[in-house]
Order: C-alpha cells, then structure tokens, then sequence
C-alpha cells in the first residue's frame, strides 16, 4: 500500500486583509471588554459575572478557619428537626442561598417553605417553625476535626392554611 504524496501548490493564495475602519472597530471592542473585566475585577460583585469575580472562587480560607455550610429545617411540635432540601420544597439549595438576604430581610419568605413543604408532604408532622441554620464546621491543618457549631440565622413560623 502506498501513501499519496501532498499535491504540490499550483498558485500562491492571495491574503485578504481587514479594512482599517474594520480593525479599528475590533480594537475597540476588544478595549471596552478589557476595560469592563479591569474594573469588575477591582470593583465588581457576583452579579457582574462575566466582567465581574466569581467571588466564590476569587479566595481561600486559612487551614484552621471553619468551614460553612448552609441548611433549612423544619421544626416539628416536639422539636424534631426535618430537612428541607429541593426536593421537599421545589428549591434547589443554590438557589436558596442565592437568595438568602433577601430571606433574612423578609423572613415570612421561610414560612412560605415551610407551607410548600406540608403542602408536598401531607402526612408528615406539621412543622411549627422553619430555620436556617449556618454549620461552621472546625478544622486543624485543613481536616475537619469532627467539631461544629451550629447558629440559627434566621426563623420564621409556618402557618399553615388547611
């Protein structure tokens, strides 16, 4: 079996170049997007993704500083706590946490999880009460060293319509 060889070039191409209105324009462009990222990295927040940090990725904490983790409970008459995570809710945990100051700002937002939960679960314990509840778990040399706090941040009571 032979291999064919490459043709050989019968004409040189012609290069075609961009106007120079064309490339002033793309030089432009091409400065604004460098400015916008400039002053988003200096100056922006989350919601100036792209031209912004993506600050949950800009950073790391220390070995020894805890690490933090977010959650809702329901709370049953006798004080046993549930879970609420999406799928008893509707509300992946992303997004709850996205909105997490606006629920501490407005905290009956908690009671209308708490309905939707009941709602969803008709034969589980009525709940009394929703949390969210901020875990900071303890850690030595980056190992978690099996110790956490737990602190509530925000309460709501359920009220649920029958």
């Amino acid at each position: 079996m032979q291999l064919q060889t490459a043709p050989e070039p019968t004409a040189e191409e012609e290069v075609v170049r961009l106007p120079r209105a064309a490339r002033a324009w793309r030089l432009a462009v091409a400065g604004v997007l460098l400015a916008l990222t400039l002053a988003g990295t200096a100056w922006g927040s989350d919601d100036d993704f792209p031209v912004g940090p993506f600050l949950m990725y800009a950073g790391r904490a220390g070995n020894d500083a805890p690490v933090g983790s977010t959650r809702v409970v329901g709370v049953t008459a006798d004080g046993t706590e549930v879970g609420m995570s999406g799928g008893e809710v509707g509300l992946r945990r992303a997004e709850f946490e996205g909105q997490l100051g606006r629920v501490i700002e407005q905290p009956e937002l908690l009671g209308a999880l708490g309905e939707a939960y009941v709602r969803r679960n008709p034969s589980a314990e009525p709940l009394v009460r929703v949390d969210v509840v901020q875990r900071d778990f303890e850690l030595r040399d980056g190992v978690q060293t099996g110790g956490f706090t737990d602190r509530v941040v925000v309460s709501s009571p359920v009220g649920t319509t029958e």
